[in-house]
């Protein structure tokens, strides 16, 4: 990971803050922390949650709070919790006037309320095509300096940022069913659904009592599968 702690240390030469939206459980988020934090003097983690005080997104949270001593979380809704009252997706109480946010409003939110000036994403070129075209665009692929945000990752793959928590022994992310989700909690996906199911049953039903018809979703799966049997 020497190319990517050469793009912190460079910004860790004009500031000794920083903010990083983390995902507490994902890969990307657990390695880049680790590769921030002998950098900075402060680091704000900021979690976007679907759904508030989920238990097993709670354990990463305070794992990282204990090793890392010049971090700490803020927790705010994802970006899209917005859009998901105003569109009452899943059955969640529905609020047409609801504002709307995005990731960059957020952002300068985050860095206003904080005043810190540069944040820090997991994005990689791997992520997809968008991010891809995205990142390339960057001062190293990584950096953009007019809107003062870093990409250390840019350039890795999923297995490097594996072999990496492995290699320092750092908190495993967690697996949703065969499906490492950094963004995590989608209320929508059955296999996160079943996952909390046999894992943390009191998450699922902070996830029902938020959007109640992911209910429906695992009633229609279960009637499916005993169709097939």
């Amino acid at each position: 990971m020497r190319l990517a702690g050469n793009h912190i240390s460079r910004i860790a030469s004009v500031t000794d803050r920083a903010v990083l939206f983390h995902s507490a459980s994902g890969k990307d988020s657990i390695a880049l922390l680790d590769l921030m934090a002998p950098h900075f003097k402060e680091i704000v983690c900021v979690y976007m949650y679907t759904v508030k005080d989920m238990q097993h997104i709670a354990k990463y949270i305070t794992w990282a709070q204990n090793r890392y001593k010049n971090a700490h979380f803020v927790q705010i809704p994802h970006y899209s919790v917005y859009t998901y009252i105003k569109t009452g997706y899943l059955g969640c109480k529905q609020n047409p006037r609801q504002k709307q946010y995005t990731l960059e409003s957020l952002t300068d939110a985050i860095r206003l309320r904080y005043d810190i000036e540069w944040a820090f994403f997991g994005f990689k070129q791997s992520d997809g095509m968008n991010r891809r075209i995205m990142l390339r665009t960057y001062e190293d692929e990584a950096i953009n300096f007019k809107t003062k945000k870093c990409y250390p990752l840019s350039q890795y793959k999923n297995a490097d940022v594996l072999h990496y928590i492995e290699e320092r022994g750092l908190i495993r992310p967690e697996d949703y069913g065969g499906k490492t989700r950094s963004s995590g909690c989608d209320a929508s996906d059955i296999n996160y659904l079943l996952w909390l199911e046999a894992n943390y049953p009191q998450d699922l039903q902070r996830l029902y009592a938020m959007y109640p018809m992911a209910e429906r979703i695992m009633f229609e799966h279960k009637r499916n599968e005993d169709k097939t049997e």
